[in-house]
């Protein structure tokens, strides 16, 4: 299993590579920085429930599925 911080570590590659001012970018920093300070990826998972704007929360929420959706094949 990964843990938050290099999932936190692979978003922000991919917000970093995203064009500047776009909703890729913001959804992925934003979930960058819920990963980093967040115990365990449910607990992240919870804290991007409640982003706004809505279009931010479901980016966010997609590439937190993107990110994570390896280990959830692993361990099931």
């Amino acid at each position: 299993m990964t843990d938050n911080l290099d999932l936190a570590a692979r978003a922000q590659e991919l917000a970093d590579s995203a064009p500047a001012g776009s909703l890729s970018r913001t959804a992925a920093h934003s979930v960058a920085i819920t990963l980093a300070t967040t115990r365990d990826a449910e607990h992240a998972r919870s804290v991007l429930d409640g982003l706004d704007p809505a279009d931010v929360r479901q980016a966010a929420l997609e590439l937190f599925g993107v990110l994570t959706v390896d280990d959830r094949d692993v361990t099931a």
